[in-house]
């Protein structure tokens, strides 16, 4: 009993009543540590109420009856996690998106969080409300019209400063992609990554994706890769060519939460007709994303072939474009496989994908780091308000193509 006096009066110690919300949580605990007190007098294992009191202090957050939360817990040994969803499915539906993209330090608009929620949409008078319970709840705060589950101004800072940076980026990147899409056989040319989300750190890079004609993609590439290395001096800053596939195979195989994010941020920088067939060809998206709108178009370069790129595409044509193509899918593969030696044969295949008719050169391996920390940024905001959440958005809908 001496072990749980001097725990409770550390805990009263350690308490922040920093605003009026919190200390009517304080009182909520003080209250439930008083019965808890009272049941361990009565004989019940008081270690085991001691251990999950934030049980009922969260439960009571969410407006349930004080002791509608006692039973289930007394009658269960060990350490309790209420079975029934403790916040309402439209919050779900909120948290996803705010916890997805919390691992970027990256707060939401209001409209961000509007587009990017899972099932039906919602009205901004619906979403201002359901937002306005969560805040009342601390599950989210709002700084500066930006929603995050943690309480972090300094992203808030962080993300207007990337945002203000992206503005000067983005131009730059239609420049270069008036240089790419005059390389042969390239038809399509997207911005990926950061920029696509309008986002630019001081230390980032200018990401492309890009669609080629089937049978050279790997001859496309290399020239792109030859001109980094050799004209800008192996910079990546402006000019980092990671994705490519071909007209021929625009679905992406791996289809994720982190995919499904990746595929429907990308925005068209050369040909809106291909950019139109691959959002058809990647339809999965919505299954994530049912409510994201396509990009804005208006700005798309114009598909118009150069002289010069109709002259290369004219000699590489036949036999001597299918060994080239061929012998760089080939070089390279065996480059990659060599350098990266130590990554499992499961990881090469998802950061470093090679076909004659894709080619990914992420060797950071952000799709498989980005949804383990979802998983964990999951986990701890279920342990920290005890409540549990929706798990689906983490299945993938088919396993990667090896």
């Amino acid at each position: 009993m001496d072990l749980y006096f001097r725990t409770f009066k550390v805990d009263l110690q350690g308490r922040k009543l920093a605003d009026c919300r919190q200390f009517r949580y304080f009182q909520q605990e003080i209250f439930s540590r008083l019965v808890i007190f009272y049941l361990s007098l009565l004989g019940f294992g008081w270690q085991q109420l001691v251990n999950n009191c934030d049980v009922i202090v969260g439960i009571s957050h969410c407006r349930r009856p004080f002791f509608y939360s006692l039973t289930p817990m007394l009658n269960n040994p060990g350490p309790y996690r209420s079975e029934a969803l403790a916040i309402s499915h439209p919050l779900q539906r909120i948290l996803h998106p705010l916890l997805y993209f919390e691992i970027f330090s990256y707060p939401l608009k209001l409209e961000e969080i509007q587009d990017l929620c899972r099932g039906e949409s919602f009205t901004k008078n619906d979403l201002e409300k359901h937002l306005a319970d969560a805040i009342e709840r601390g599950l989210i705060y709002n700084c500066q019209g930006f929603y995050s589950c943690q309480n972090r101004p300094d992203w808030v800072e962080k993300r207007i400063d990337n945002n203000q940076r992206a503005e000067r980026y983005i131009r730059h990147a239609y420049r270069m992609s008036h240089l790419i899409r005059r390389f042969p056989f390239v038809r399509g040319v997207f911005l990926s990554g950061a920029l696509s989300k309008n986002v630019m750190p001081k230390d980032g890079d200018i990401d492309y994706f890009i669609i080629t004609k089937p049978g050279r993609l790997w001859v496309s590439r290399t020239l792109l890769v030859l001109f980094k290395k050799i004209v800008l001096f192996n910079s990546h800053k402006y000019f980092c060519v990671n994705y490519f596939v071909d007209e021929d195979h625009l679905t992406i195989e791996e289809q994720n939460q982190f995919t499904a994010t990746e595929v429907a941020t990308l925005t068209p920088l050369y040909s809106k007709s291909i950019y139109d067939r691959f959002l058809q060809a990647n339809a999965w998206t919505k299954q994530y994303y049912p409510n994201f709108p396509a990009r804005d178009t208006q700005k798309t370069i114009p598909v118009k072939e150069s002289r010069t790129q109709r002259f290369l595409e004219w000699i590489l044509q036949g036999q001597l474009g299918e060994r080239l193509d061929t012998f760089f899918y080939r070089r390279t593969l065996k480059f990659w496989q060599q350098k990266f030696a130590t990554f499992e044969p499961e990881k090469f295949a998802t950061a470093l994908k090679s076909r004659p008719y894709v080619s990914k050169h992420h060797p950071q391996d952000f799709q498989n780091r980005v949804l383990s920390e979802l998983e964990k940024r999951i986990t701890a905001f279920e342990e920290r308000h005890q409540v549990r959440l929706d798990r689906s958005a983490l299945n993938p809908l088919s396993a990667p193509t090896e």
